[in-house]
């Protein structure tokens, strides 16, 4: 009994809807006869069968999906039975023709017979300039790319030449490829940004900022209590959550034709972890002081890079903050996490030449890039909120009497 598994239909396709057999269990078959017709993302492609004898067994019917590699049609095996290889054509119209291929009259003519003869194909030995193929599709790919299959070594079974093998010819090898499937959190993450750059008109602006006092005022809170240390990304945080009071347009989402505004800030922060990225929330980031801001920043950070974090800290952001200053990056137009309606992103603090009263003086900069939903807010606004978080940035002492 021989057994044809679907075979590999090339540019990456895994599976194929049956969509015509044309042979029965009984009908006995000939070596390259076409027996099913089946249909793929890219096109309907005839496959033929590399065994001579009776069909046993379909393996599917007609609007079926079969895999690449999955049974197609078992052969038992007649007396003509044949290894796939080179044939002889009868009548000796073609001489030897690749297999899977064959000359159009004779695939024609065999298409239209029900029961052709299990002699019509006899077994003939492979010449050392013949080349044994199986699959259509593997002839295409080489004519495609000029290559000559005399000069390509057969992996399959009797040296029969696969795809794989026409690959590294072309120094496409498969096992140069690694295809890693976007499932689970990758997936979650890929949906979602798929649907904030889909349905949200996003803008962005972005400013340079002078952190050189921001530095200087972290120092000093952290000397007071060290026990309890405060983060640059929870001083900035607590000014976004400032400013996000003068601005509320950017503390909400967008439901239909309505702009919802929340009078509480769930401040979403991005997380890189080994599992991907993911944005936890600070509830209620904006009842709580610096202190209790940068620990929730701090503990929701451990438990996104350990995979612990509940489900219920993943969701329900009104705005988010990444810091991708930490990658090493200077700017970045970010993606609004959807369904909020801005997200402010935080570049690497450097020293850079800036003009202080007149002087041109070594300070750390760093550059602060707002995205935001243009239909809520206008330039006007967003630009407004980013030079609120801008200047309590460069003035942090200032920014205390607004805290």
């Amino acid at each position: 009994m021989a057994e044809f598994r679907l075979p590999d239909l090339g540019e990456g396709l895994t599976e194929a809807v049956i969509t015509t057999w044309h042979v029965a269990v009984g009908d006995t078959v000939a070596v390259d006869q076409v027996v099913v017709e089946v249909e793929t993302a890219k096109a309907a492609v005839e496959v033929p069968v590399p065994f001579a004898g009776e069909v046993s067994a379909l393996h599917g019917k007609a609007g079926e999906t079969v895999a690449v590699g999955a049974p197609l049609i078992s052969v038992a095996q007649a007396k003509g039975f044949q290894e796939p290889g080179v044939v002889a054509s009868p009548g000796g119209r073609s001489g030897a023709v690749l297999i899977g291929y064959g000359t159009p009259d004779e695939s024609r003519r065999r298409r239209h017979s029900r029961r052709p003869a299990a002699t019509t194909a006899a077994r003939v030995e492979v010449p050392s300039d013949r080349v044994a193929v199986i699959s259509p599709l593997v002839r295409k790919l080489a004519r495609d790319a000029a290559l000559d299959l005399a000069t390509v070594s057969g992996t399959g079974p009797s040296g029969l030449v696969l795809r794989r093998d026409v690959e590294r010819s072309l120094h496409k090898s498969v096992s140069d490829v690694q295809r890693i499937p976007i499932t689970g959190l990758r997936k979650i993450v890929a949906d979602k940004l798929t649907r904030s750059r889909r349905e949200i008109p996003e803008a962005t602006v972005w400013v340079d900022v002078d952190a050189t006092d921001l530095l200087a005022a972290r120092v000093a809170i952290n000397s007071r209590r060290p026990e309890r240390p405060v983060s640059v990304l929870a001083l900035v945080a607590r000014f976004i959550v400032l400013g996000l009071r003068q601005y509320p347009e950017l503390n909400g989402h967008v439901e239909g034709d309505e702009i919802v505004l929340s009078s509480a800030v769930h401040l979403g922060f991005a997380a890189q972890t080994e599992r991907g990225l993911i944005v936890p929330v600070v509830h209620d980031a904006h009842a709580m002081n610096t202190r209790d801001l940068s620990a929730a920043l701090s503990r929701l950070t451990l438990d996104a890079r350990a995979g612990s974090t509940p489900v219920a800290d993943l969701q329900g952001g009104t705005f988010t903050v990444n810091n991708y200053g930490v990658l090493g990056v200077d700017g970045s137009a970010a993606i609004i996490n959807h369904p909020e309606v801005g997200i402010l992103g935080i570049g690497r603090i450097m020293d850079k030449p800036w003009v202080v009263e007149g002087q041109v003086a070594v300070r750390k900069l760093c550059e602060l890039t707002l995205a935001f939903d243009h239909r809520v807010c206008d330039g006007g606004t967003a630009g407004g909120f980013l030079r609120f978080v801008a200047d309590c940035v460069e003035s942090p002492v200032a920014a205390l009497g607004d805290l």
